[in-house]
């Protein structure tokens, strides 16, 4: 059976996309990507004469090889190229051609970079400043409630931003030491609450309305706390904490979470659950992350890793056997 006549370009994307949203449950930001990275694409092709739907292998490495001499970090490459095998992968599956022309291209290298570390003590300054905030007036005392919901629960469950600022009014009782996240993909799971997230979300149901949909209710077309006023708050503590903004993210405290767990023996597969990762291969990271950890405290701290970094002194002697 041939495949049906391909269709446009704009009405190919705009299947993509609703089989996405509808079947796979992909993200308002996930959807955002996809479309940006095949309308890109789009222009490409157009150039050559070619659309989304009638593009073939050859040009579509033509385009991989354009990606690579604007420079693009290689993960970004990575991204264009798997948006496409889902787009083509779409298309065959529904009939609208009959091959893949993106399977057989190549995946750029990738070196997954080591995520930024937050050791346990700066945790703690700036989970401190969150309960240093202001109480001179009921405004700020529900201002400090929240900023101290928001960042015990984060460290406490390793959410992603979205998870976090999203999370339904029901999504844990009142005495309940788990929280349920719906995730990625729509995917269920449970995380535990520590004694502190506890004792915060408490303080904070004060605040949170009967006929309200969200924990963290906002008046904005979310309906809840934005990603971005949530990053702002963090700043906000950082420079209370004495840390560097610069280095403080809703990302960073989750990978905080993930890397203490992991330092202090937590079982992988556990945090897995947890951090609501799909594959455990994505959760190992952190095992990287504790090994560049202590051999950095090594070299820091070991009296004999000092005395060896000073002067040519090393240098001479790293052929002589030991």
């Amino acid at each position: 059976m041939s495949p049906a006549k391909p269709p446009s370009s704009d009405r190919a994307l705009a299947l993509f996309l609703d089989m996405m949203a509808a079947e796979r449950s992909a993200s308002p930001n996930t959807l955002a990507a996809y479309r940006r990275d095949l309308t890109q694409l789009d222009a490409f092709l157009t150039q050559r004469g070619e659309t989304l739907s009638t593009a073939k292998a050859d040009t579509l490495a033509a385009y991989m090889t354009h990606l690579n001499t604007q420079q693009m970090a290689a993960s970004t490459a990575a991204r264009h190229l798997s948006s496409q095998r889902r787009f083509y992968k779409f298309l065959q599956t529904e009939g609208l051609r009959a091959d893949n022309p993106a399977d057989r291209l190549k995946r750029p290298r990738t070196l997954r970079p080591l995520p930024k570390l937050l050791s346990p003590q700066e945790t703690e300054r700036l989970i401190a400043a969150a309960y240093a905030l202001p109480q001179d007036s009921d405004r700020q005392i529900r201002a400090r409630a929240r900023a101290i919901c928001l960042i015990e629960l984060l460290y406490a469950t390793g959410l992603r931003v979205s998870e976090l600022v999203g999370l339904p009014r029901h999504s844990s009782q009142a005495d309940s030491r788990v929280l349920i996240v719906r995730g990625k993909g729509g995917r269920e799971r449970m995380v535990p609450l520590s004694e502190p997230a506890q004792r915060a979300l408490t303080d904070w149901r004060v605040y949170v309305g009967d006929d309200e949909k969200f924990l963290f209710a906002a008046r904005g077309k979310a309906g809840h706390l934005t990603r971005q006023r949530f990053a702002q708050i963090l700043q906000q503590l950082a420079v209370a904490a004495g840390l560097s903004p610069a280095r403080i993210s809703p990302h960073v405290v989750r990978h905080a979470f993930a890397t203490h767990l992991v330092g202090n023996g937590a079982d992988l597969r556990a945090v897995q659950q947890m951090l609501g990762h799909a594959d455990i291969s994505t959760t190992q990271i952190y095992t990287h992350v504790v090994e560049a950890r202590k051999k950095a405290l090594v070299d820091e701290n070991h009296p004999i890793s000092q005395w060896r970094g000073l002067g040519d002194t090393a240098a001479d002697e790293k052929d002589e056997p030991v």
